[in-house]
């Protein structure tokens, strides 16, 4: 079995582990168990343990690695998911001692990659990611570690070991796809700079993965990209014209890759010339689920990617999206009002529910109050006035105007 494929429907077992009282620990394991769902797997039992450390060899120690083996034998587990990275030794010497497979968090995440990568450029950056994930794990991939003869005609030089001669063949298709992936950037650098020079507004719907951004993005300029209740239904960035009749012109809309709680480094790398849609683009729409109760973690994270990716002070409107699924109570009694974040500069938000229309028109207004305010200085200042009136959005919502339950 490789290192990316699980059997279908493996029955899995969860593992979370507070190290040295992590914030973002999620004793819950749901976000594992929904990512262990969309790859597929069947969640069977979850344990949770917590240290002060990593124990180096079997990273929750021997007792509670015993335990754990007892916990797959009783549910019949066919494989073991950690929420948290493990080092190529433990995750072998883990799969020695509990007698199954063993994958952490990254490898879960690549595994789901892979299989959900359509588009040529898609396919080319999570094959890059999970090679540069595999180059050190090949130690627990190989037992015919003998030394190869060298010699005329023969594969590797004098005495070159197998893993060697592996990782060699792996970092020349690391190089290889490098390349490629950075033609495609120019590509892409070439396309943004044409509508540039066209004058098109740029928006990118970026978010939490699951919070509905393809929905919305179908929603708004009717397109037919695909769409599912689960963590990363959909990879590759699309772009889209909509046209805006308030403002008189189209804007270019991008539905990008979705963000989540620690996204392996390599893959934030690897998805750099998609990403770049975003760390470009005149105006984030920044979508939220609503619904999560852990909203505002998740868009901590995703502000904490925005800043990684060079994109955090693009200006946002906040897209409290899924309003459908609020109970009657926790809804707002308006649509549209303005946030303030961590004592900076008031951010504009709206409630919508992407599947059933609602708020759409309330954001549409937003999006031509954006436009209009990006125009040349000598535009009417009426006009962009009444953008403004019909965005039904004020700076200076009284406390009694907020939603009644407000999510943050």
């Amino acid at each position: 079995m490789s290192a990316f494929v699980v059997a279908t429907e493996a029955r899995a077992v969860l593992v979370g582990v507070d190290v040295g009282g992590d914030a973002r620990f999620d004793p819950t394991l749901d976000e594992l168990a929904l990512l262990a769902e969309s790859a597929g797997d069947t969640p069977v039992a979850r344990l949770t343990a917590r240290r002060k450390a990593p124990d180096a060899a079997l990273f929750v120690g021997t007792g509670k690695a015993d335990e754990l083996k007892a916990l797959v034998q009783q549910n019949n587990g066919h494989c073991v998911i950690f929420d948290q990275s493990l080092s190529p030794t433990q995750q072998r010497n883990l799969e020695r001692h509990l007698g199954v497979e063993v994958l952490d968090r990254t490898g879960l995440i690549l595994e789901i990659f892979a299989a959900r990568a359509q588009s040529h450029e898609g396919k080319l950056q999570v094959e890059l990611a999970q090679l540069q994930y595999l180059s050190n794990r090949l130690v627990r991939r190989w037992t015919h570690l003998e030394r190869q003869r060298g010699g005329v005609g023969l594969r590797g030089g004098p005495g070159e070991r197998q893993i060697e001669l592996d990782r060699r063949m792996i970092g020349e298709r690391i190089k290889s796809l490098k390349t490629r992936l950075e033609k495609v950037k120019r590509q892409r650098s070439t396309q943004r700079r044409s509508r540039e020079r066209a004058g098109t507004f740029r928006i990118s719907l970026i978010g939490y993965t699951n919070a509905g951004k393809s929905t919305l993005f179908n929603a708004l300029v009717k397109a037919r990209s695909f769409t599912a209740d689960q963590l990363f239904a959909t990879l590759d960035t699309t772009t889209r014209q909509l046209y805006l009749e308030d403002a008189q012109r189209s804007v270019s809309l991008s539905d990008t890759v979705g963000f989540i709680r620690d996204l392996p480094h390599t893959l934030v790398k690897a998805f750099a010339a998609t990403l770049q849609e975003a760390a470009e683009a005149d105006l984030l729409l920044h979508v939220v689920d609503a619904a999560s109760p852990v909203l505002a973690e998740q868009r901590l994270e995703v502000e904490r990617v925005l800043a990684e990716i060079g994109a955090a002070d693009i200006p946002q409107i906040l897209v409290f999206n899924k309003l459908d699924q609020l109970d009657e109570a926790q809804r707002p009694r308006v649509l549209v009002d303005a946030l303030e974040i961590d004592g900076g500069p008031r951010m504009p938000r709206v409630f919508v529910s992407a599947r059933h229309g609602t708020g759409l028109p309330e954001l549409r207004g937003l999006l031509v109050a954006a436009v209009l305010a990006s125009a040349p200085a000598d535009a009417s200042a009426v006009v962009a006035d009444a953008a403004l009136a019909g965005a039904a959005w004020s700076d200076g919502l009284q406390p009694d105007e907020r939603p009644d339950s407000d999510p943050l």
